[in-house]
């Protein structure tokens, strides 16, 4: 290789395309750090976290996960499960948290020999990961699923986001690589100068199009969804109960509908709250469902109604939408790249957040028009049959991951060339003399 070609190589910004060969590369060991555990029951993305795993085992990888300990299994899907010690998040009790530093969590991932480490961000557990991948000398992935600046002053103190966007900066500088899971949230990070460009990475979305399908509609849920009433519009919301989620605006939708009947699927800290400003109001709290039951509950509604502005993905909208279930959600975060402007009316509808009027407008229509509801929730699982688990693990494992570690490789490089120069200052190469 000629120095040219060198100098080329080392300048380039992003890795090389990559070549046919190297699409399947041998089987790798993959640390995985989720926080908090997909195995506590205020967790609601086990389902998400299974599909992961079982295509990245799949594809000839091995996997080990460290995660905090209430209800971890020693095995799942051929991965093997580290659970470390916790403590509940100050003020979300429900939550677990650790920061899996034992010199027990640290001695296990070393003797598996990951080739990348993959953590979930931001949390305290990233903490560990990143001191781990330090020690061991090994590429480490973060994905950014919660943003926190943005949850903060309705939990805590606004003065508290500044110092957090500088702890997100500090983690995710030290990565070699951050996946986000919608451009939306990709271009807040951008907007805060967390990383460099170019090491912001676009997380597929995926959705388990066989779990969650309008064949799963079942009668006896929808009477249980409703509370004995059938025969009445039902709206559905699946997720995490937290003031964040702004649930309380759908009171006020509520309150202009009094022939419909909503049905709350999840857990969490505002479910006291929320089950006291219903009360009187034919309102249903099932807590968690998993499995059969939360794919029935999805297609057994009417519409799924989201009013969050601050998802960065908003997966319990891709499998309302996998279930044939129109959706009706606020115009904000990673939403936008669920149902775009070119869609809206096609596969779902956006309104703009907090405004009552708005969303009324395209709620009611879809309550109201048995056939509105049919074409829009037959367009809406169309569109998610585009997006499998199997391809968007397969893009992270063959190009994200790879990314990562050319990243990781090229930087080592850097911190090396002083030592190299000073080296070859040092020891001089004897010179050759031909005759």
């Amino acid at each position: 290789m000629t120095l040219s070609v060198l100098r080329e190589t080392e300048e380039d910004e992003n890795p090389p395309p990559l070549l046919e060969s190297e699409v399947s590369s041998r089987p790798r060991r993959i640390a995985l750090f989720v926080e908090p555990s997909p195995f506590a029951y205020v967790s609601g993305y086990k389902n998400r976290f299974q599909n992961f795993i079982k295509y990245l085992r799949e594809m000839g990888d091995e996997v080990m996960v460290v995660t905090t300990h209430e209800g971890v299994p020693q095995e799942f899907y051929g991965a093997k499960l580290i659970g470390s010690r916790s403590f509940p998040c100050p003020w979300y009790q429900k939550v677990p948290l650790s920061l899996a530093l034992s010199p027990r969590i640290i001695s296990e991932v070393a003797k598996f020999k990951p080739d990348i480490i993959h953590a979930s961000s931001p949390g305290i557990m990233v903490f560990g990961a990143l001191a781990i991948a330090k020690m061991l000398c090994v590429p480490i992935v973060m994905s950014y699923h919660t943003h926190v600046p943005v949850y903060i002053p309705r939990y805590t103190f606004s003065w508290l986001v500044k110092p957090m966007w500088l702890v997100i900066k500090f983690l995710h500088r030290a990565a070699d690589l951050t996946l986000v899971p919608s451009a939306a949230i990709g271009r807040d990070l951008q907007a805060a100068h967390v990383t460099a460009a170019n090491k912001i990475r676009l997380w597929n979305k995926g959705v388990d199009s066989e779990s969650f399908h309008p064949r799963f509609r079942s009668h006896e849920m929808r009477v249980r969804l409703s509370n004995g009433e059938p025969e009445k519009p039902l709206v559905v919301h699946v997720g995490r109960l937290g003031v964040e989620k702004s649930l309380d605006f759908l009171k006020s939708v509520m309150d202009r509908l009094p022939e419909a009947r909503i049905a709350f699927v999840g857990d969490g800290p505002y479910r006291p709250e929320l089950e006291k400003m219903f009360d009187g109001m034919p309102a249903v709290f099932t807590g968690m469902l998993q499995g059969e039951e939360l794919s029935q509950a999805y297609a057994s509604g009417d519409v799924f109604v989201m009013p969050s502005e601050s998802e960065t993905l908003g997966l319990v909208v891709l499998e309302a939408m996998s279930s044939g279930l129109p959706v009706v959600a606020a115009r904000a975060g990673g939403i936008i790249d669920i149902i775009p402007e070119g869609l809206e009316g096609k596969t779902g509808y956006c309104f703009t957040p907090g405004d009552l009027e708005d969303c009324l407008s395209k709620l009611e229509p879809l309550l109201n028009n048995k056939a509105l509801r049919e074409t829009i929730g037959k367009a809406a699982r169309e569109d998610m049959e585009k997006y499998d688990w199997r391809a968007a693990t397969r893009k992270i494992r063959n190009e994200q991951y790879n990314a990562a570690i050319w990243f990781w490789r090229k930087k080592r490089a850097q911190l090396l060339r002083p030592i190299q120069w000073l080296a070859r200052r040092i020891f001089k190469s004897p010179e050759v003399t031909y005759r």
